[in-house]
């Protein structure tokens, strides 16, 4: 406690230079935002010990295929595609094109083809002036210089050209990117001020509270360095998240100040004991919101781990920044804060708690019926699978290639059958060719066998030939798919080829984009059920050690899961498809996020009990006191993803920022109208199953909980009152129990006055030595 005496002290001593100190710090944090990579490639995140995820390393090394392109080129010249193709082998990051042109010569008429490399490189005939050309490049797909290399074949290439694959669709992805995210963080800052000034007396209190979370954000993008790189999804998503769940702490900072203020002739010495109360509250409170996030990190996709880092990440430094920094800006803006004010939206939600309470058991039987549905539909939302190829708008040049090669082509996915050399001989190698060209599903198959006929021995093919298709003892096989990725089809597709391939090879790899695709739908649906259970086991237990209670933090929880199986069922009812890792995500995210609103409302519920009002009256008071904190934080919160949702064109991003600003809608109505009825008549379940349940609150002590700040400022006002000047009081609303003194001793029986004749006259009083204007005393009845 000493040291956290002497950091209040000295943040509140010299607040311009505190102030000064954070904004030089923006400096290096900028500094490793910009050296902080972003990865694209979302299938980099399947586990490293799967099939596919082995296969795709061996086409980076030693094939150098470790991403894939196809170039599709309309009525140009023959001699032209040749050209193109020896112009972009000299690209830095390109290993090798393969087209008809350049293996064959632009001379000899596609007729004459075998008909594997017909149909691959001149397609299916509804297009017969448009040719294609493979391009595979020595990096990643979302490496820095596989995009530098997509951009340099694009200034080659002319306006009849069309680059399709993963390599282009995520350099795509990373332009969009860079536009939007300015806008929707831009929009969501403008949508949380106006949110807060609604809700707030001051217009430039929410500036200052922005201007303190843009610190804490920038800060933990730039320590984003340290880690080396995060995904585009942490990367759109975190500034936002971070703004939405840490905005309460800065509007308790503020609260616990104004109240301190009164007691302190030194706003200084005000804000200094603030700050020791809001590190100690803040530290407690933030855990729901970080065990929601470190419940990603279990993830075996590693996708939630590095959104869990970063966020986990973002509350700390969002606690540290509202003890460490905001001290010093509201110290600096205090006055313009008291100068511009204005009448805020603060309604009376008593009526309204009234209601709920005298009506609690009708609105418990409509949480009870509203379960099952919720449930039912949760579970049967319809999900895609293909996240890559939703993930673009139809107008992206990626997406308009890959319509022109399905189209043209039948080319929809290419899967990559990688064998042992001595696994196969030259009949073998026919055999299995053969037999994969006889599944559903499968256009062609190329081989090192598909230059020449089956009769040919194999050291009759070119060495440049052999040199393409096998290296260090690996072989490889491609097929060209008409499936989408993540339909049944494909899912039946590639077990057929495990079967058919493991026959003449049991260490043998299938890898491309669908079958990545496949694993990591299976990864996250395996993460989605440990997940869900760690992140209710964990805020289960920081809620029990909070309150002292088995009941209460089963009540908070099944309001809340209520509330996600709400918003994750809604897509059911309206016959939305998500991505398969939406509900992994939002079910966590909404639990730590929102799980404080309910907290907050038995927080005071507790307070009120213990302060001696009946359960009733204390649950009206407590609901009434809580509504404006929660309505305010849920606002924000809606406001922060709305924006996104609206103006982003990744889908992945926008879908879970819409399934986010509709959840944190959900868990605010849900708290306002399920959560007090249910804690009411879960109130005798409660009292027998918390310790110090019933224990009155200590003369003139406070609960340091954040959960059970931001009152209305009447409200505060009438709390110090009843605390610190209890004879003042009026009278109370009828119904609630009125707060008295103890009652003096009685006096000795000797001092006692004579009883009264009944009917007899009364004596007068005497005059009063202190006071000469006295008035006679009554008659006693």
């Amino acid at each position: 406690m000493r040291m956290l005496d002497k950091i209040a002290k000295l943040v509140t001593r010299k607040p311009k230079l505190v102030l000064l100190i954070a904004l030089l710090m923006m400096i290096p944090a900028i500094i490793g935002n910009a050296a902080t990579r972003i990865n694209y490639d979302i299938l980099a995140y399947i586990p490293q010990d799967l099939d596919s995820a082995k296969g795709e390393a061996l086409l980076e090394d030693p094939f150098r295929m470790a991403a894939t392109g196809m170039l599709i080129v309309e009525d140009m010249p023959a001699d032209y595609a040749a050209q193109l193709q020896q112009a972009i082998e000299e690209v830095d990051g390109v290993s090798q094109v393969l087209s008809m042109a350049g293996s064959v010569g632009s001379q000899l008429p596609p007729s004459m083809l075998p008909e594997d490399l017909q149909s691959m490189f001149y397609g299916n005939g509804s297009n017969p002036n448009s040719t294609m050309m493979m391009i595979f490049f020595d990096a990643p797909a979302a490496d820095k210089i596989t995009a530098d290399a997509i951009a340099e074949i694009d200034e080659i290439t002319n306006e009849k050209c069309f680059l399709a694959g993963f390599s282009a669709l995520i350099t795509d992805m990373q332009n969009l990117l860079a536009e939007e995210m300015p806008l929707y963080v831009a929009a969501a800052v403008v949508l949380a001020v106006v949110a807060m000034s609604i809700m707030m007396e001051s217009w430039l209190l929410p500036v200052a509270i922005i201007l303190n979370i843009g610190l804490a954000i920038i800060y933990n993008m730039g320590s984003n360095v340290f880690l080396g790189e995060i995904s585009f999804v942490t990367s759109s998503l975190v500034a936002i998240l971070q703004l939405g769940v840490t905005m309460d702490y800065s509007v308790f900072l503020y609260d616990r100040y104004r109240e301190e203020l009164p007691n302190y002739a030194d706003p200084r010495d005000a804000m200094a004991q603030a700050v020791k109360q809001a590190f100690l509250s803040l530290s407690a409170s933030s855990l729901t919101t970080v065990a929601g996030f470190a419940a990603l990190c279990v993830m075996r996709l590693t996708l939630g781990r590095d959104v869990g880092v970063v966020m986990m990440k973002g509350v700390i430094l969002g606690v540290l920044c509202v003890v460490l920094v905001l001290p010093s800006i509201l110290l600096v803006l205090d006055r313009p804060i008291q100068k511009y004010t204005h009448k805020a939206l603060n309604p009376d939600f008593e009526p309204m708690n009234r209601f709920l309470v005298k009506r609690r058991w009708v609105f418990l039987a409509v949480a009870l019926v509203a379960a099952p549905p919720a449930i039912y539909s949760q579970t049967h939302t319809d999900v895609y699978h293909d996240i890559m190829g939703n993930m673009v708008p139809e107008t992206a040049s990626s997406q308009v290639a890959t319509d022109k090669l399905e189209e043209d082509y039948d080319m929809v996915n290419q899967h990559f059958l990688l064998i042992h050399q001595d696994a196969l001989t030259g009949g073998d190698t026919v055999q299995l060719v053969d037999a994969l060209k006889e599944l559903e599903g499968i256009d062609s198959v190329l081989t090192f066998r598909s230059y020449v006929a089956n009769s040919v021995p194999d050291f009759f093919i070119p060495d440049d030939v052999m040199e393409m298709f096998q290296q260090e003892g690996w072989t490889y096989i491609m097929l060209n798919s008409t499936y989408q990725a993540g339909t049944d089809e494909m899912t039946g597709q590639i077990n057929q080829i495990n079967e058919l391939a493991k026959g003449y090879d049991p260490g043998c790899y299938l890898t491309g984009s669908a079958v990545m695709s496949e694993d990591l739908f299976d990864t996250a649906d395996q993460d989605f059920a440990m997940t869900t259970y760690i992140s209710v086991i964990a805020i289960f237990l920081i809620v029990m050690v909070v309150f002292r209670s088995i009941s209460i933090p089963a009540v908070l929880v099944a309001c809340i899961e209520l509330a996600i199986y709400a918003n994750e069922g809604i897509p059911y009812w309206i016959g939305q498809e998500i991505p398969f890792i939406a509900n992994t995500f939002i079910g966590c995210i909404q639990l730590g996020a929102t799980v404080d609103y309910s907290i907050l409302i038995a927080t005071r519920f507790r307070e009120e009990i213990q302060r001696g009002y009946d359960p009733r009256e204390a649950m009206v008071k407590a609901a009434t006191a809580a509504d404006h904190s929660i309505i305010t934080g849920g606002l924000v919160l809606f406001c922060s993803c709305v924006s996104v949702s609206l103006i982003s064109n990744l889908s992945l991003v926008s879908s879970l920022c819409t399934m986010l600003a509709r959840g944190t809608l959900i868990s605010v109505i849900v708290c306002l109208f399920v959560v007090p009825p249910v804690l009411l008549v879960c109130e005798p379940i409660i009292r027998r199953t918390s310790q110090g349940w019933l224990a009155p609150i200590p003369a003139g002590k406070t609960l340091p909980v954040r959960w059970q700040r931001l009152r209305p400022r009447e409200e505060m006002r009438n709390h110090l009152a009843r605390e610190k000047f209890p004879r003042f009081l009026g009278k109370k609303r009828s119904g609630a129990p009125q707060e008295t003194q103890p009652l003096p001793p009685p006096p000795p029986a000797e001092d006692l006055p004579e009883p009264a004749q009944v009917g007899a006259p009364s004596a007068p009083s005497q005059p009063n030595e202190k006071n000469d204007l006295s008035q006679p005393a009554e008659k006693e009845r």
